[in-house]
C-alpha cells in the first residue's frame, strides 16, 4: 500500500536519507514522499493536502514542531511522530502533550522508525486484523477489552488494560513514570508516581509469562518489548 508522508526537517541530509528509504517500492507498503524545510512551508502543505502520517522535527526556522503539532490537533487527527535531537524528559511531556503518536530521538533505527510508522498507520486506518493487536506474547483487543497471553485469557482492571495498551502503542520507547501518571491517570491526577509502579507489578502478575515484556530501565522508567 502506498501512503502519503509529510517529513518536516530543517536538515537537507535528513530529509534524503528519510525519502530514500520509505520511497522505496521494494517494501510491501511505500511512501509517497512531500518534504518541507522549515515549520511556515510545513503549515501550507498541512493546510492545501492531506497526509496520511507526519515525521515532525522539533527545532525548526519559523514555527517549532511543538506549535505545528498543536495546530494540526485543532483539525486532525493524522498520525504524527516527532524525530528530533531533544531528549530531555520535559521535551518528550511536551511532545506527548502537544498530541504526538509517538518521539523518537535522533539518531535513530531506520528499520525500526519504518516498521513503527507501519504499524502506527495500521492501527490508525483499521487495519488491525480482527480488532486485535498482538506484541510479543500479548494480545489485546481495544473495543472489547480482551487480553490474552499465548492465547490465554487474563482479566485486568480498567487501570491496568489502560497501562497495558499504553505500553504496546509506545514499544520500545522508555517512558517514565510521570509520562505513564499523565497519560493514564490524567495530568489533574493528585497521587505520587508509587501507584505507577504498584500497577506495572500487579500488571506484570496478571501477564504471567508475558511479565517480562515490561522491562524496568533503571533511574528511568520502563519499556515495552516483544
Amino acid at each position: 500500500m502506498r501512503y502519503k508522508l509529510l517529513i518536516v526537517e530543517d536538515d537537507k541530509q535528513i530529509r534524503e536519507i528519510l525519502t530514500d528509504y520509505f520511497e522505496d517500492d521494494r517494501k510491501e507498503d511505500s511512501f509517497v514522499i512531500t518534504t518541507a524545510k522549515d515549520g511556515l512551508e510545513a503549515m501550507d502543505f498541512l493546510d492545501t493536502k492531506e497526509f496520511d502520517l507526519v515525521f515532525l522535527d522539533v527545532m525548526l526556522p519559523g514555527l517549532n514542531g511543538f506549535q505545528i503539532c498543536k495546530s494540526i490537533r485543532k483539525s486532525s487527527d493524522v498520525p504524527v511522530i516527532y524525530l528530533t535531537a531533544r531528549t530531555l524528559e520535559e521535551d518528550v511531556l511536551l511532545g506527548f502533550e502537544t498530541g504526538c503518536d509517538d518521539y523518537v530521538t535522533k539518531p535513530f533505527s531506520l528499520p525500526q522508525l519504518y516498521a513503527k510508522s507501519i504499524a502506527l498507520l495500521h492501527r490508525s486506518k483499521g487495519m488491525v486484523i480482527g480488532g486485535d493487536f498482538t506484541i510479543g506474547s500479548i494480545t489485546v483487543n481495544e473495543e472489547t477489552m480482551e487480553v490474552k497471553v499465548a492465547g490465554e485469557e487474563v482479566c485486568l482492571k480498567p487501570k491496568e488494560f489502560e497501562l497495558l495498551t499504553y505500553f504496546m502503542h509506545h514499544k520500545g520507547i522508555v517512558l517514565s513514570r510521570e509520562v505513564l501518571l499523565n497519560a493514564v491517570w490524567g495530568m489533574d491526577f493528585v497521587g505520587g508516581d508509587r501507584v505507577v509502579d504498584n500497577h506495572v507489578k500487579k500488571l506484570r502478575k496478571e501477564l504471567g509469562l508475558a511479565r517480562n515484556q515490561i522491562k524496568t530501565v533503571i533511574s528511568k522508567g520502563y519499556r515495552f518489548t516483544e
